[in-house]
């Protein structure tokens, strides 16, 4: 049963063509469509996720997007091959990539790739532009040091989400006024996230609502698998901490998404 009848959300980040939904992938998207997320966006990891997205996106057209990317954890020595298929990919006009992600920086499991991931990041960014799509970073114990990239850019068509965003009041400041808007998912119904201290001072104005399913679930399904009809849990949050209704966050935020992918709705 649809209990958000009159809304709509976008799930701006999910990873819906992973293992963890081979036995109830096209339950999982009919539930979320029914609960009101009616668009959903996949971010690449790498060139062993591209047929399976692609094949989501094809089963629910009008629904699931993918966009096209390497992930930071993904860029090892063989990264300029796997750039070499970014770029082919993007270049085919026929997919309709949405934007170039998921890419960016990701310090936390390991600092052994570095060098390499900020130059994947440097020529992601480039794709970007020479594409002219929005970009979706993942930034990890790295966000100042993607920062700092961007700026040395100085490129005002670089554009898009900083994916999971985790960082201070001064740090999303900083990134909204680069043109970029937050993405908040079930981090902002953890205890302590300080995420909300963020969402109260920014506002809705810069804000998209994400799952990055099947991880990082909102609470109560903390530990469990995360699925992008737990939006609506999201939003439910995020209206609690902005003293508006879930009808205004939906709004708001899905309007943010679209236009930051280019969709007409």
């Amino acid at each position: 049963m649809n209990k958000y009848p009159v809304m709509t959300f976008a799930d701006t980040h999910a990873h819906l063509y992973l293992e963890e939904f081979d036995n109830d992938r096209e339950m999982v998207v009919r539930n979320a469509i029914d609960q009101g997320v009616r668009y959903i966006f996949l971010p690449n990891i790498d060139s062993s996720s591209v047929e399976g997205m692609m094949t989501l996106a094809d089963q629910f057209p009008g629904h699931c997007f993918p966009m096209m990317g390497l992930h930071p954890t993904s860029v090892k020595a063989d990264y300029l091959d796997e750039l070499t298929g970014v770029e082919n990919e993007l270049a085919d006009q026929t997919k309709n990539y949405l934007a170039v992600g998921e890419i960016g920086i990701d310090l936390y499991w390991s600092k052994q790739f570095e060098r390499f991931q900020l130059s994947a990041f440097s020529c992601q960014l480039d794709l970007a532009v020479k594409y002219d799509l929005p970009v979706v970073i993942h930034t990890r114990n790295s966000f100042d040091v993607a920062i700092d990239l961007i700026e040395q850019k100085n490129d005002p068509a670089i554009r898009g989400i900083f994916h999971c965003f985790g960082g201070s009041v001064k740090q999303a400041e900083k990134a909204i006024e680069l043109g970029f808007k937050l993405g908040i998912g079930g981090i902002i119904t953890y205890k302590n996230s300080g995420l909300q201290k963020v969402v109260e001072t920014v506002g809705l104005e810069h804000l998209v609502l994400e799952t990055d399913s099947p991880f990082l679930p909102p609470v109560p399904y903390r530990g469990q698998r995360n699925e992008s009809s737990y939006i609506p849990i999201i939003a439910q949050k995020v209206a609690e901490i902005t003293t508006t209704t879930i009808e205004e966050v939906a709004r708001i935020t899905t309007t943010n998404a679209l236009k930051i992918f280019q969709l007409n709705p």
